[in-house]
């Protein structure tokens, strides 16, 4: 039976409360909001926070998406349900649609939050890879006040993000720019399962050009979610096939997969590759589109 090692228990009410918990008791304690990530962990004893600070009651404070200042601001606490449901994110970032589709179950969904997979870090996980493409920027805030972060800063490994001691992640703020378009692909073994490989893709348009342009790779990617070499090479390029094949290619040569249950690691390459390749082809005609 796997049950988590002992942990006492609090409540916090707004952010600030939540903020001056995590100051008062140290970094031995957790925020949790859904749960789905950090609760498998504890009963597994692969984390033993000996506080646990519950975040739901701030659903109201940072449960929120909005177009505001040419962004598209999420707060941490919107559910992947509303992420999923968003008409305003659809329009401007299908991409995240596309993602919180293959993102677990309707009981995953309607529990668990943006901030909490982005917070996770895990190298399999979707929201971190879709951010990513998107150039968005998180904002993170402590007693000193909110600083912004971008997603290369933000991720630093597995399990590891910019958010110190007495930090929470609160807003993603994602640019709303013209002519552009975005797709996410990814390859499971099995409906809601963490990807065996995954690719986000966006893409700017400047007339007949790509003026700027997003990817980034999941669960192959460990020490880092962004592809830069690959977007560089789309840039100042029309959008076509080949130039397509170019950048998957150099998203798969910069990739770091391993083998393990899902497949081999030459495997995983080749998926990054072919999915990178599919994403942009979809992102590029919904560019064309807009």
């Amino acid at each position: 039976m796997q049950v988590p090692a002992p942990f006492e228990y609090a409540r916090a009410s707004s952010v600030d409360e939540a903020i001056e918990l995590l100051e008062r008791l140290g970094p031995d304690s957790r925020l949790v909001a859904g749960g789905h990530s950090l609760l498998p962990m504890m009963k597994l004893r692969l984390a033993t926070p000996e506080h646990l600070i519950d975040i739901n009651p701030l659903a109201g404070e940072l449960g929120y998406i909005a177009e505001e200042g040419g962004e598209a601001r999420i707060g941490a606490m919107t559910r992947h349900r509303e992420v999923l449901e968003s008409d305003l994110l659809a329009r401007h970032f299908p991409i995240m649609r596309d993602a919180e589709h293959k993102i677990a179950d309707p009981p995953v969904r309607n529990r668990g939050t943006i901030g909490g997979a982005l917070c996770q870090a895990d190298p399999s996980e979707d929201l971190s890879a879709v951010c990513a493409a998107l150039k968005a920027n998180v904002v993170i805030r402590g007693r000193g006040g909110e600083r912004v972060v971008d997603m290369v800063a933000f991720h630093r490994g597995p399990y590891e993000t910019a958010v110190g001691d007495a930090e929470m992640l609160v807003e993603v703020r994602v640019p709303v720019r013209p002519h552009g378009g975005s797709a996410y692909e990814k390859v499971e073994r099995r409906a809601g399962d963490w990807a065996v490989a995954s690719a986000g893709a966006a893409l700017w348009l400047d007339g007949a050009n790509v003026a700027d342009a997003g990817i980034a790779l999941s669960a192959v990617n460990p020490s880092g979610v962004r592809c830069e070499r690959a977007e560089q090479a789309l840039i100042g390029r029309p959008p076509s096939e080949e130039a397509f094949a170019e950048a998957a290619r150099l998203a798969a040569e910069d990739c770091e997969p391993i083998a393990d249950q899902r497949g081999s690691a030459e495997y995983k390459r080749h998926l990054a590759q072919e999915l990178t390749h599919r994403a942009l082809r979809r992102a590029a005609e919904r560019a064309l589109a807009s």
